[in-house]
């Protein structure tokens, strides 16, 4: 089983891609621990891709395929794989099934979580986070008990910059405008499983979970 996760800032793509690795058993691969991985270990792709996060340019897409097929080609995915955080783009995505094909394989399906930009505004508008302990809340769903005070060592709480209604409007436009063409690519391939966002977690699980039996049959 090969599966593509995809889904705006804020869709909880994260908490459903570890429950659908969890329950097929397969690694949950992430674009941004790869890159992390490779840094941390000082590799000479490591270092590749440190030279332009630092300089604030673009990763080339020859050095992110490149690091992406690498960590798919591990024993450990050798069953299957969940790729979170990448392709991002129709080019990323032409490479991957290029570099999938070569060994035999392509995707069993694409996940694309779908939850409306408003809601998403209010729910990751709504975080604070403690600046000292590093606690998480909410202003609707994990509330602390005293008003903006941590419940774990009593500083107050801030909204971080990438929470503001303003910075998520931005960023939501900045990824549809992104992956329309993707989420079209993969439509085309009657690989796209478009999955309604909204509710609770075990609501969007449960959801998941029955449009994905078309696709793997389980």
């Amino acid at each position: 089983m090969r599966l593509v996760f995809m889904g705006p800032p804020g869709a909880g793509k994260g908490t459903q891609a570890k429950a659908v690795a969890d329950r097929y058993g397969i690694p949950h691969v992430s674009s941004g621990d790869i890159f992390r991985a490779e840094i941390e270990n000082k590799t000479p792709l490591g270092l590749k891709i440190r030279s332009y996060l630092e300089s604030g340019a673009l990763v080339p897409d020859p050095i992110t395929v490149g690091a992406v097929t690498g960590r798919l080609a591990a024993k450990d995915c050798a069953k299957g794989w969940l790729l979170d955080g990448f392709p991002r783009t129709e080019g990323q995505a032409q490479a991957l099934d290029g570099a999938l094909a070569a060994g035999g394989r392509k995707l069993s399906a694409v996940v694309n979580l779908e939850v409306a930009p408003e809601a998403i505004v209010e729910r990751m508008s709504g975080r604070r986070v403690c600046p000292k302990c590093g606690g998480s809340y909410h202003t609707l769903y994990i509330k602390p008990r005293a008003d903006g005070v941590c419940d774990a060592c009593g500083a107050g709480l801030v909204t971080r910059e990438d929470d503001k209604p303003e910075t998520v409007r931005q960023r939501l436009a900045a990824y549809h405008k992104q992956t329309a063409p993707l989420v079209e690519y993969y439509r085309r391939q009657g690989l796209l499983v478009c999955v309604d966002g909204s509710g609770t977690p075990d609501q969007v699980r449960a959801r998941l979970f029955e449009q994905l039996k078309a696709f793997v049959g389980q």
